[in-house]
């Protein structure tokens, strides 16, 4: 499940160039007895397998000892979820151990040998290891020289707490759909500020949640002002009618 994603586009490249170092670990290498089991059926009854505890140590204390510095990750539905702020924060450990967990979750015991449990959303994987390999890919792309343009992961949305601004190319025209005459007009500064706006009103419309954490500059807060006024009029004289 992982060594397809870690060998193609961005991350594979990365990793060809030594920009990135992912190494992929079976827990049943640390696993005892004829079977190398790693899961067992739950104290108390129910359905399901859960995840035992000391092969998930030994793991742990084996690889902590090689990399003494990285950090531990859990992937788990209870963890906090996920946001373009860990992926930065996550980029400036020296590294990172990821524990991909299956069947109906892990011996509770687990948590208390990680540093933090992660989750991507509310819903259920049939395990944590595209969990991880989101987080991973979220992560390796803030690392310097992964993608080949400087400001690509600069500019996407939430790298700045709001939403990307709608991107165009070529062809100028399609079925009646023209690019906007600002983005080929040459003056940077205007591009600069109707992207900015785009930005705002695209957040607003879509996200607006962010917008309470955004770090926002005086002119976003006034242009939001005069966006909100446009609607609620807008939305009045639609009402009236």
């Amino acid at each position: 499940m992982l060594e397809g994603p870690l060998t193609a586009s961005i991350l594979g490249k990365a990793v060809d160039k030594g920009l990135i170092s992912v190494d992929l670990h079976n827990l049943r290498d640390w696993a005892e007895g004829k079977h190398l089991v790693t899961d067992d059926t739950p104290y108390g009854g129910g359905d399901g397998m859960v995840m035992k505890v000391d092969p998930v140590a030994r793991a742990l204390a084996d690889l902590k000892g090689k990399r003494p510095q990285s950090r531990i990750l859990l992937m788990s539905p209870q963890g906090k979820t996920f946001q373009q702020a860990d992926a930065e924060r996550l980029g400036r450990e020296s590294g990172l151990i990821f524990v991909c967990g299956r069947y109906e979750g892990y011996d509770e015991r687990v948590r208390s040998l990680v540093d933090e449990e992660i989750s991507l959303g509310d819903y259920v994987l049939t395990g944590g290891e595209l969990a991880a390999a989101t987080i991973l890919d979220a992560t390796a792309r803030l690392v310097p020289g992964v993608l080949g343009a400087v400001g690509s992961a600069l500019n996407d949305s939430f790298s700045d707490g709001l939403l990307e601004y709608p991107q165009y190319t070529r062809p100028a025209e399609f079925n009646g759909m023209c690019v906007p005459a600002v983005l080929v007009s040459g003056n940077h500064q205007v591009i600069a500020t109707w992207r900015r706006h785009e930005q705002l009103r695209r957040t607003l419309a879509r996200r607006p949640e962010l917008l309470e954490t955004a770090p926002l500059t005086k002119a976003d807060r006034l242009f939001l002002e005069e966006l909100r006024a446009s609607l609620k009029k807008t939305t009045s004289e639609d009402q009236g009618t």
